[in-house]
């Protein structure tokens, strides 16, 4: 059935060109692939990229910047090292980047907190895994999982090791809830925006406690799930019609079945939480496991 104009999708609000790519930096290798994967998106949106270092003055004395140990505390000679491999990482982006607009700037406090204020302005936030020191040090266990949980806009997170061209299909997690469905409107833009095919996964398991009632039948259930994403498909089909879809409906968690179509993938897409998760909780199982396990770029879409 034709949808009518107004049931048509509305482009969501990070596809507005003006937007800025934030991108959090650290001059470790991790975060250079960031800022790699950063430029390559925005040399298909037009968007400035934005390159931040998050400079957290500690309250004893410590290590606080890049292969610095401060002498006297605060140490201004650290920050300005830190401000030079900021501006000299958006000068090269620049460079190599002619066509797009690079700034940097360090910012100061706590880097969780201080990247989810920043990301008010951006329309993505693009991470590396861990760094050598700062926040990108951080971001190999609890930060990444707060700032993709709390963010205002989605969040990229380039894994260690993950292919440098980028160039498979885009993956995306769908189950139903709310928070899928915002990652699946995402996962029709890049691939459009990339040209790729799109593959959505949806996961289906056995009720609770691996119990089937007598008249369960699986086969049901997989054309249940396969309807049930059918029906989303068909308001984004309409506004990107030609982007190739193919469905796999599988049994077996979600993660895993994520985890594994990450593989030769360009990007993995999921929500937040999907219907399987707790109200109160900001971010799922399943996004925490692809953070941790994925063999491409995570982008994780909550609602702003």
């Amino acid at each position: 059935m034709a949808l009518d104009p107004g049931d048509r999708p509305r482009p969501a609000r990070w596809t507005v060109s003006g937007e800025q790519i934030l991108v959090g930096y650290d001059g470790s290798p991790d975060a250079a692939r960031a800022l790699d994967w950063a430029l390559d998106e925005a040399g298909r949106s037009g968007r400035p990229v934005r390159v931040a270092y998050v400079f957290e003055w500690l309250t004893v004395a410590g290590w606080i910047g890049p292969g610095v140990a401060p002498g006297v505390w605060p140490d201004e000679e650290a920050r300005r090292q830190v401000e030079e491999l900021v501006s000299r990482a958006a000068r090269d982006a620049g460079t190599t980047h002619p066509e797009l607009t690079v700034t940097g700037e360090v910012l100061d406090g706590p880097p969780a907190l201080v990247l989810q204020e920043a990301s008010v302005d951006a329309g993505l936030l693009v991470l590396g895994t861990r760094g050598h020191g700062g926040f990108g040090e951080l971001l190999a266990g609890s930060t990444a999982v707060t700032v993709a949980a709390h963010a205002h806009c989605p969040v990229v997170v380039v894994r260690d090791g993950t292919s440098e061209r980028w160039t498979g299909p885009v993956a995306v997690g769908v189950d139903g809830s709310e928070c899928s469905l915002l990652a699946l409107g995402f996962a029709y833009e890049q691939a459009a925006a990339r040209r790729v095919p799109l593959r959505v996964v949806r996961a289906w398991q056995l009720p609770a406690g691996r119990w089937a009632p007598p008249d369960f039948d699986p086969d049901a259930a997989v054309a249940e799930a396969r309807t049930e994403v059918e029906e989303a498909l068909t308001r984004w089909r309409g506004a990107f019609p030609n982007v190739e879809v193919t469905v796999d409906v599988a049994g077996g968690s979600a993660s895993s079945l994520l985890v594994e179509a990450s593989r030769g993938a360009g990007l993995v897409v999921v929500g937040t939480r999907g219907r399987g998760g707790l109200r109160g909780m900001l971010l799922g199982s399943v996004s925490q496991q692809l953070l941790h396990h994925a063999h491409c770029p995570v982008a994780v879409v909550r609602e702003r």
